[in-house]
């Protein structure tokens, strides 16, 4: 079934590879349909936390996967990675707010706000801000993506857990997916770890069988708005 009714698709990831890990796949079968698939990136490092040469590895690295991908555009905010907490809300609040005005995504794909790592609460937060419907240029929908060592790592009993009610296919597109997060080499790790291409295919086998697919991605439906 197509996805056209998802429209323009803008992918909110805190960091580089949230995006690839958390809907990689549908960005990719979106992509291939036709559609405008586009990211924006809230942070990026900054020295001394982060050497140049590593955030330039990084940024080079996404450059690849978003191509291969089927990415339109990528937006960078360049907030201090790991460190969105020292940033005013009013200011992360608008300058991502001028990224969804300028780009008027149908579809919002934003990070869990339950993933332990601040940054994604706060990107979550911010996002929500930016997609307040009090026009008709907002986004119709809402969604939030698991990411892998980010989403299942907080306290569950205790915080918002990440129980999917939408899943998307992505069966032809999982290869592609893998690929595309093979391309950030300096965060690919071995099997046992999360962010290891064999947990990231055993995610995406689990979510297709749960709803009888061979591979899908799930998500929160946070809002949907029909008309």
């Amino acid at each position: 079934m197509p996805l056209d009714h998802y429209g323009k698709i803008l992918v909110v990831a805190p960091h580089p590879d949230d995006e690839i890990l958390g809907c990689g796949g549908t960005m990719a079968r979106m992509a291939a349909a036709g559609m405008d698939v586009q990211v924006v990136v809230v942070t990026s490092g900054r020295p001394p936390a982060f050497a140049e040469d590593g955030v330039a590895r990084v940024q080079a690295e996404m450059k690849r996967a978003h191509a291969h991908i089927g990415v339109s555009q990528v937006h960078m905010l360049d907030f201090p990675a790991a460190s969105l907490d020292i940033v005013p809300a009013a200011e992360l609040n608008a300058a991502l707010g001028r990224v969804v005005r300028e780009v008027q995504p149908d579809t919002l794909f934003v990070p869990f706000l339950g993933d332990i790592h601040q940054d994604h609460q706060l990107a979550f937060l911010a996002a929500m801000v930016a997609a307040r419907p009090r026009d008709r240029t907002v986004p119709t929908r809402v969604l939030a993506y698991e990411t892998l060592s980010e989403t299942n790592w907080y306290a569950a009993p205790l915080t918002p857990p990440f129980v999917p009610n939408v899943h998307i296919d992505i069966a032809a597109t999982l290869q592609r997916k893998l690929e595309a997060f093979a391309m950030f080499e300096s965060q690919v790790r071995d099997f046992p770890d999360e962010r290891s291409l064999i947990t990231i295919e055993a995610l995406a086998r689990l979510r297709g069988s749960t709803v009888f697919s061979e591979a899908a991605e799930g998500f929160v439906l946070v809002r949907a708005i029909e008309r």
